[in-house]
């Protein structure tokens, strides 16, 4: 029983790295950018809300902000978070140019 439960710590840890998490109460601008679907004027809004509205308390929040929707939602909730650091690979930010 030890060695699947070993086994099984071992697989996540090696697996986590793999996923990339983005903190929207904290992400700039480029990193908001590498989500799916949010380009320089959907981040700007997301970076707009949170100054004017303060820290978003659940990622479901990110629909308040206006051009965010359900289905972008839909798209991005297995992406972002509201709490930790934003981790992203460095192969998943945009060239900066």
């Amino acid at each position: 029983m030890n060695k699947v439960f070993l086994l099984l710590v071992m697989f996540f840890a090696f697996t986590g790295a793999a996923y990339a998490l983005v903190n929207i109460n904290t992400a700039s601008q480029a990193d908001l950018e590498t989500l799916q679907g949010i380009g320089p004027a959907k981040a700007k809004a997301i970076i707009d809300h949170r100054k004017k509205k303060g820290s978003f308390k659940s990622p479901s929040n990110l629909e308040d902000v206006k051009g965010i929707g359900p289905a972008t939602m839909k798209r991005l909730r297995k992406d972002i978070t509201v709490g930790g650091t934003t981790t992203l690979k460095k192969e998943s930010r945009p060239a900066i140019r």
